[in-house]
């Protein structure tokens, strides 16, 4: 029997669907323009695409440049790719260290790595600087829906790295997301629209109508359109 759940009932990917090492943001002109031509492969099962990403993770270990957000997405495919390619994170540091000449730690690659499996809709925002790497880093140390719920909550709730991290480390020791996020003075789902006029007049009469409030008729035409 086909499931007849609406989409709001099913949840959304929270790890990457895409193959390890594909350039699937990277290389979406839509969203990193002329650069999506340089954009990089890195193949697990092709010797020298994974020595290339080993000399990339060795450059990328020892560049300050977390503020280069695409960079870093390349940086942080390199690091899957490799660990993939050998097998874990392990034998993965000590390749990009014998690349490099100097070392690259287990948790630096596990670090971005894990970014690299985060879900489409967050590497976006990240490889649209909209989501700032450092914080995405963060992000990734979660699970499940929390990962969406967090990175939204960044966009919405324009939360510094340092709150990132502090939300984070709030709920890796139990507190709720909504919680944690309520302490950086954050609200779990409150997002500001702007609407053309004639939208807005007919919103408000709706909610005037029925006696809700505008955010009560948002949601119930929101839960519509996901169906």
């Amino acid at each position: 029997m086909p499931d007849r759940r609406s989409r709001h009932e099913v949840s959304p990917p929270t790890d990457r669907e895409s193959p390890v090492g594909a350039p699937v943001v990277r290389g979406d002109e839509s969203v990193t323009g002329a650069h999506a031509e340089e954009a990089v492969r890195f193949d697990p099962d092709d010797p020298s695409s994974l020595e290339s990403a080993a000399e990339h993770v060795a450059r990328f270990a020892a560049a300050d440049a977390s503020d280069d957000h695409l960079f870093v997405l390349t940086g942080a495919a390199a690091c899957a790719a490799l660990v993939r390619g050998v097998g874990s994170y392990k034998l993965a540091a000590e390749r990009a260290s014998a690349a490099g000449g100097s070392e690259v730690t287990v948790s630096f690659i596990r670090k971005w790595a894990r970014v690299h499996d985060l879900p489409r809709s967050v590497r976006r925002q990240v490889a649209r600087g909209e989501i700032a790497p450092t914080a995405a880093k963060h992000v990734a140390r979660l699970s499940g829906e929390s990962r969406l719920l967090l990175a939204f909550a960044i966009l919405d709730g324009e939360l510094t790295v340092r709150e990132v991290r502090d939300v984070v480390g709030a709920v890796d020791d139990g507190q709720e997301l909504a919680a944690a996020l309520a302490e950086v003075d954050v609200a779990l789902g409150r997002v500001e629209l702007d609407l053309p006029p004639e939208l807005y007049r007919d919103l408000r009469r709706e909610a005037a109508l029925s006696d809700a409030e505008p955010s009560a008729v948002v949601a119930a035409a929101l839960a519509t359109y996901f169906e």
